[in-house]
């Protein structure tokens, strides 16, 4: 029997699903977590026993009523966590739960898979004690452990500020937070993000609370490269003051956030440039709803707006969802929802103002820089291909591999892209868009196969 289908259990995805519950539709929702959240609002181990306030702070209240909301729906939809969905193809999603994969048909889906952080390698980003921002917040969340005992946070973002001061305020030492992005950048921006006044005062809450507290903060500050032997022991960075030394043992880095839209590739989605995202991401209307039939989409998965928006989207796509299926909705909500969305939306220009892309990055990078760890891809093996003429990226990857791992370019496609479109002298929309392929994720050997 073909059902309707929820792929992701963060706010758009639990905010789907509430709305088709209440209109009498009884949804799958697949989460490739252990309990429902997502990555803002992650939960801890049933057994742990940290206050929603100590885990989420200013969002405990959000985070709660997420979380209850989902535990609510347990047992009005099939709700089916651990469950990853590596692949979509004919009306059909492969799924892998406890070792065995199967194959769910369905009639419509909606897509809220969510971001990951954007890397720009580094010198030593491949050493024990380095870190993305956001597994840095999922060791902090639901393992209960830092990642270090001397932590730097670097990059650009407001993760960055939020994953710092959610470290210190847990009692960790923070050693220093690198921002890449320029004071007098941030400053420039702060007309585009008075859109959004409660947001900001948060933003500038963590900034201040930090210098208060003692750890120093670097604006206009670019991580060099990290240093150690076996595991972090150091890193170099600069501004324009000179180069600079910071002891540490655990680094956690991040550029922004990336849409994860394999899945929407794999749904038969027709992308776009999006040069607020400066990346590709699947066609949508105002409603949500995708260019291929039957597929909504919602939340950072389509494009990174944050959880409040990422709640919207998933009502206003299941709306759209039963709208199409003939259902009567309240034209008024949706266009309530439709406004806010667009209020955020230029909350999120200014952010995208405030927190620079650092587009010499791919220009400073060394040859022997690795991309690609997965496949150990460096800069220079890249180049060496562009070089000799391809400049496409699906003509780069087939010629040096670069995204062909594990991860299926989910960590090193940004950054390959950057050095393509430099080294070919391009706009990086021009070098084109990196295909997705099952599994999107990696799945074991020798799985056991429902009937």
């Amino acid at each position: 029997m073909k059902s309707i289908a929820i792929i992701g259990a963060g706010p758009a995805g639990i905010r789907a699903a509430q709305t088709l519950v209440g209109h009498g539709i009884y949804p799958i929702l697949l989460d490739e977590a252990a309990r429902g959240g997502g990555q803002i609002y992650r939960r801890q181990p049933a057994h742990f026993k940290r206050s929603p306030a100590k885990l989420y702070g200013f969002e405990a209240r959000k985070a709660s009523a997420i979380h209850q909301a989902v535990d609510e729906l347990r047992e009005r939809i099939d709700y089916r966590p651990d469950t990853l969905v590596w692949n979509a193809e004919a009306g059909q999603l492969d799924t892998l739960h406890a070792g065995r994969a199967a194959r769910l048909a369905y009639t419509s889906v909606i897509v809220a898979t969510g971001a990951t952080d954007r890397i720009l390698p580094v010198p030593g980003w491949t050493l024990p004690g380095v870190y993305s921002l956001g597994a840095a917040q999922i060791a902090l969340k639901f393992q209960g452990c830092a990642i270090g005992e001397r932590i730097v946070f670097a990059g650009s973002g407001p993760l960055l500020y939020l994953v710092a001061y959610q470290y210190a305020k847990a009692g960790a030492n923070v050693v220093a937070v690198l921002d890449s992005s320029p004071f007098n950048a941030q400053a420039r921006a702060l007309p585009g993000l008075l859109a959004q006044p409660a947001t900001l005062a948060k933003g500038i809450y963590y900034r201040a609370w930090l210098t208060a507290h003692g750890v120093s903060v670097h604006q206009g500050a670019s991580l060099s490269r990290i240093d150690g032997e076996r595991r972090v022991q150091s890193l170099q960075w600069q501004n324009k003051k000179g180069q600079h030394v910071l002891d540490c043992d655990a680094v956690a880095f991040a550029h922004g956030l990336r849409s994860e839209t394999q899945l929407a590739d794999l749904l038969g989605c027709e992308f776009s440039w999006s040069p607020l995202n400066r990346a590709w991401l699947p066609q949508r209307d105002n409603a949500g709803r995708s260019s291929a039939a039957g597929v909504y989409l919602a939340g950072d998965g389509a494009g990174i707006m944050g959880a409040d928006a990422a709640e919207m989207a998933g009502e206003r796509a299941a709306l759209a969802l039963l709208e199409d299926l003939g259902y009567r909705i309240d034209p008024q909500r949706c266009g309530q929802l439709e406004q806010s969305l667009e209020r955020i939306g230029h909350f999120r220009q200014g952010l995208e103002r405030a927190f620079a892309f650092p587009e010499d990055w791919a220009s400073g990078a060394a040859d022997d820089l690795m991309i690609c760890r997965c496949e150990e891809v460096s800069v220079g093996d890249i180049r060496r291909v562009v070089g000799e003429g391809h400049w496409e990226i699906n003509r780069v990857k087939a010629h040096c591999r670069v995204g062909m791992g594990r991860c299926q370019g989910r960590m090193c496609g940004a950054a390959a892209a950057e050095i393509i479109a430099c080294e070919s002298a391009r706009t990086v929309d021009q070098i084109g868009r990196l295909r997705a392929q099952a599994p999107i994720k990696p799945v074991p050997f020798g799985l056991e196969v429902e009937p």
